[in-house]
């Protein structure tokens, strides 16, 4: 043991030593009732050992005053009765039982795959439906901190936004870059869902998870869903899909006026159910329709039930036995004891 190792293991003797826990053997604390029977013979053996020096008239040593050291003759036997208490502390065995508790993760690997199509300004959600997709997968991915996300984006085309990381603040901030206009319009779901599939397939994650939101019919693209579902099958990838819009109409953009505004009207809300339906059913996942914001926070909240993460708690408990600086202690103290009695104050008492 070095220095450096020492001085922490006297440091953590001493923090546990009014700790009643931190003992083995604590019954040895009964010694400690001797204690005042040892005070009361030293005190004893100390009257006795004084010299006792018989003249016939005192006035003589009336101005003579004892010296510091006469004053402390008793010193020695204080060192001794320390040594005797650290001694019974060492019997006692005091212990730091250093305890810990790891949280051994298998995370999921999950791909959110967004519509960026032009009808995801509608405003049947507020603002609109994109910012409010963006918001809530956000929620969901910073809720998830064991799990690895990755970020496909498509409408008449699609691209990896983001592929699988942990760094979920970064993934984040990759969401709020999301906007319309990125992309070709359009709703090229096949291609989407084949991105996202191929992000996924070589994961060697427990459970491989998209999660695919739209608000449109599939009317692009160089991949057929149906295809996409069928890969998504083949590597054992769960897709959830969620259509986006409310039943019936919704106010939706058409176009620019002269003024470069955005020019918006009542449009009928078409989502192709059945084909969502039909990817999810095939893949093992769930379909989903969300008509407004707390709806989609709803779905969201129940795919985070059904991909619950698996924790092990594994529990770790290491104990470190502290004796050895009390028993040092002690044994420095009836040394410095001894000395005393054999030197300085051996001198006082004999001379």
């Amino acid at each position: 043991m070095n220095k450096k190792d020492y001085i922490a293991l006297t440091y953590r003797a001493f923090s546990k030593l009014f700790d009643s826990e931190a003992y083995l053997s604590p019954s040895y604390f009964y010694l400690l009732l001797l204690l005042p029977l040892l005070v009361f013979w030293v005190v004893l053996k100390f009257k006795k050992d004084q010299s006792v020096v018989q003249v016939s008239n005192s006035g003589f040593f009336n101005h003579l005053k004892p010296s510091f050291l006469d004053r402390i003759t008793w010193l020695p036997q204080v060192f001794n009765l320390l040594a005797f208490v650290f001694l019974v502390v060492a019997l006692a065995r005091p212990q730091d039982s250093l305890s810990w508790e790891e949280e051994e993760a298998q995370g999921i690997d999950l791909v959110v795959a967004m519509d960026l199509s032009s009808s995801m300004l509608a405003q049947d959600f507020k603002p609109n439906r994109l910012a409010a997709s963006k918001e809530i997968a956000k929620e969901f991915v910073q809720g998830r901190v064991n799990d690895r996300f990755g970020l496909v984006v498509f409408a008449g085309e699609s691209f990896t936004q983001c592929p699988l990381t942990i760094d979920h603040d970064r993934l984040v901030q990759l969401f709020d870059d999301l906007d319309i206009g990125l992309l070709e319009d359009g709703t090229a779901i096949g291609s989407g869902l084949a991105t996202a599939v191929k992000r996924l397939k070589d994961s060697k994650a427990e459970s491989k998870v998209i999660v695919l939101l739209t608000d449109g019919v599939n009317n692009t693209g160089e991949m057929a869903p149906e295809t996409a579902a069928n890969l998504a099958t083949r590597f054992g990838i769960r897709v959830y899909t969620i259509g986006v819009g409310t039943e019936g109409n919704a106010k939706m953009p058409v176009g620019r006026g002269f003024d470069g505004q955005i020019v918006y009207q009542m449009v009928p809300v078409e989502i192709d159910e059945n084909l969502l339906k039909s990817i999810a059913d095939k893949s093992g996942g769930r379909y989903f329709r969300a008509t407004s914001n707390e709806h989609l926070r709803e779905i969201y909240k129940e795919i985070d039930e059904l991909e619950k993460t698996e924790i092990a708690s594994l529990k770790y408990s290491s104990k470190t036995e502290l004796f050895l600086p009390f028993s040092l202690l002690a044994f420095s103290l009836l040394v410095i004891g001894k000395l005393l009695d054999l030197t300085l104050f051996k001198k006082l008492l004999y001379s």
